[in-house]
């Protein structure tokens, strides 16, 4: 049950990041509101997941399992995605930006996917309830640290006054983060 909430927090956090938290920042750098808009779209991936899903279940990473390989490598990705979009400047490359914050969403959406199945195959049918609600704190625990804390942190009045990119550093710290507890504590399921 600790696990499904790890797996919870992980599917999460890079929601807001290439929602929410994303528009603020993008505002932030003055980039107009058509423009704004448009990269709503980045969320397109978690629409669509069930399309690559089935190869996800099909293929076997050669290490750590199928289901917890998935999720280290998509979390690794994560967290790479993530301290990439920190290093890219919005309002001078949103081309580069906006292909960034798809990537994301579409690792995330695939993390997702594999989070899912593991918890299937990790709980047994009578803790399918309590596991799917321990899932949704760890969500929503996730959505409050990438959605308004980070909006705390770059304040400059009440906050921290940490910039954009050095909040998305963390961020991608806490995914990566995430990929070694995945890798070294989550329990293996049988496949």
């Amino acid at each position: 049950l600790a696990a499904v909430t790890v797996l919870g927090f992980a599917s999460g956090l890079p929601l807001a990041l290439s929602g929410q938290a994303m528009q603020a920042w993008l505002g932030a750098e003055g980039v107009g509101l058509a423009t704004i808009g448009f990269l709503t779209l980045v969320g397109l991936p978690y629409t669509f997941k069930f399309l690559w899903a089935p190869l996800m279940d099909r293929f076997e990473l050669p290490w750590l399992g199928r289901r917890r390989g998935w999720l280290v490598l998509t979390q690794l990705g994560l967290a790479g995605a993530l301290a990439w979009m920190a290093a890219t400047p919005p309002s001078g490359a949103i081309q580069a930006f906006a292909l960034l914050a798809g990537l994301v969403a579409f690792i995330s959406a695939s993390q997702d996917v594999v989070s899912d199945a593991y918890k299937v195959d990790l709980l047994a049918a009578d803790e399918r309830g309590l596991g799917s609600s321990l899932n949704v704190v760890g969500y929503r625990l996730a959505m409050v640290v990438s959605g308004g804390i980070t909006l705390i942190w770059v304040d400059p009045a009440q906050g921290s006054g940490w910039t954009w990119p050095e909040v998305y550093r963390v961020m991608a710290m806490i995914m990566a983060g995430t990929a070694v507890i995945s890798a070294t504590l989550l329990p293996r399921v049988a496949e």
